[in-house]
C-alpha cells in the first residue's frame, strides 16, 4: 500500500479528501493504519473558526487527534505489527484524519480485544476529560453546573457523579444532547440559554450559585456566563475553546469579586505513560459507562465535508460524529 487517503482543510469550514503518499517508515516512531477518527469540538473551532490557524491549507490529517488503527510497523518502539492501539497525539502532531498515521510511541495506548473499536475511540475525549478532573478538590456534597451536553458535558456528568458531586445541573438547547444527559443521571435539565439559564441555576440553588461550573461549549457567552452562575469563592473549569484567535471580552470584576479559581484544560497527551487515557479505558472495559449512545454517526473519509457540516450543525442527534477508512 503506498497511497492513502487523507483529509485536508482548504479554508474556514472546506474539507477535501485527496489520495497522497503512506509516511515512510522512521526510526523512533510507529506506523499506525487508522480505522476510526472522530471528530472533537476542537476541531471545529481550528477549521470552522480559525483558532490557532495562520494560513490554509492544512497538513494532510490534521488537526484529528481522536484515532485508533492497527499497527503497521513498529520500528525499534516496542510495538508490533497487528496490534490495536489508541491514537492520542498533542495539537502539534495531530493526524488523525489521515488514512495512515507515524506517531511517537508516546501517544499510543494498547487496547484490549472484545470491545467494538467505536466505543474505545471514545477513550480518548474521555481521558482528557478524567485528566481535567484530576485536578479538582473533593466534590462529596457540591452542585455542580454543567454548561453544554455534547459529548464533553455528558463525559464531565459521568466523571462528576463518580466524584460525589451531590447535584449536577445540565444546561444544553438541543432536545436529544439534553435527553443524553437525563439518562447520564444529571439532577435538573435546562433547556434554556442565556440570561433564561442563568436565572434557572440560581433558583435551582437558592440564589447562592453552584460550586463548581464546568464550560463545555466554547463561546464567550458562556464562557463569561460561568461567573455568573459559580457561588462565592466557587471554582469553574474553562474546557471549550475561545471561537476565534482574538482576544475576548471577560467579565473581570465578578471574577474578581467572586474570588473564583479557574483554570483551563490542555496537555493532557503529554502526561507521562497517558495515565488518564490508560483510566479511561477501563471505565469502557468494565462497563462502567456505556459508549453506544454516543457513536451516533459514522462517515468514510471521503465524505469529510458532510460528517464535519453535521458536527458543526448539531443536528440529526448527532454526539460524536466518526469517520471511517474502509
Amino acid at each position: 500500500m503506498t497511497k492513502m487517503p487523507a483529509a485536508i482543510a482548504t479554508g474556514l469550514g472546506k474539507w477535501n479528501c485527496e489520495e497522497i503518499n503512506v509516511p515512510s517508515v522512521e526510526s523512533g516512531k510507529v506506523l499506525v493504519k487508522t480505522n476510526l477518527a472522530s471528530i472533537c469540538g476542537s476541531d471545529l473551532h481550528i477549521t470552522y473558526m480559525g483558532w490557532n490557524v495562520s494560513e490554509f491549507p492544512l497538513p494532510h490529517g490534521y488537526p484529528g487527534h481522536e484515532g485508533i488503527g492497527l499497527v503497521v510497523d513498529g520500528s525499534d518502539t516496542g510495538y508490533h505489527a497487528g496490534e490495536l492501539v489508541l491514537t492520542v497525539p498533542n495539537i502539534w502532531q495531530s493526524k488523525c484524519f489521515a488514512g495512515y498515521q507515524l506517531i511517537d510511541p508516546q501517544f499510543l495506548l494498547r487496547l484490549p480485544s472484545g470491545i467494538p473499536e467505536s466505543h474505545l475511540l471514545m477513550a480518548q475525549q474521555l481521558g482528557t476529560v478524567v485528566f481535567g478532573c484530576r485536578r479538582l478538590p473533593s466534590l462529596v456534597g457540591k452542585t455542580v453546573a454543567v454548561i453544554g451536553q455534547g459529548s464533553v458535558g455528558l463525559f464531565h456528568d459521568f466523571m462528576l457523579r463518580k466524584m460525589g458531586a451531590h447535584k449536577i445541573i445540565g444546561i444544553e438547547p438541543v432536545p436529544e444532547r439534553l435527553n443524553a444527559g437525563k439518562n447520564l443521571g444529571i439532577d435538573h435539565a435546562i433547556d434554556v440559554t442565556g440570561e433564561k439559564a442563568t436565572e434557572a441555576v440560581m433558583d435551582l440553588t437558592d440564589g447562592e450559585g453552584a460550586d463548581l461550573v464546568v464550560e463545555a461549549v466554547g463561546s464567550v457567552e458562556t464562557f463569561n456566563q460561568t461567573l455568573q452562575i459559580v457561588k462565592l469563592f466557587g471554582q469553574v473549569v474553562a474546557f471549550g475553546l475561545p471561537p476565534s484567535p482574538e482576544k475576548i471580552l471577560f467579565d473581570w470584576d465578578t471574577f474578581f469579586r467572586k474570588c473564583v479559581r479557574m483554570h483551563t484544560i490542555f496537555r493532557g497527551q503529554d502526561e507521562p505513560g497517558l495515565p488518564a487515557f490508560h483510566l479511561a479505558v477501563d471505565y469502557i472495559a468494565k462497563g462502567e459507562i456505556d459508549m453506544a449512545p454516543f457513536v451516533t454517526h459514522q462517515f468514510p473519509i471521503w465524505d469529510v465535508q458532510e460528517a464535519f457540516d453535521l458536527a458543526d450543525a448539531r443536528e440529526d442527534g448527532a454526539l460524536k460524529v466518526s469517520l471511517t477508512f474502509d
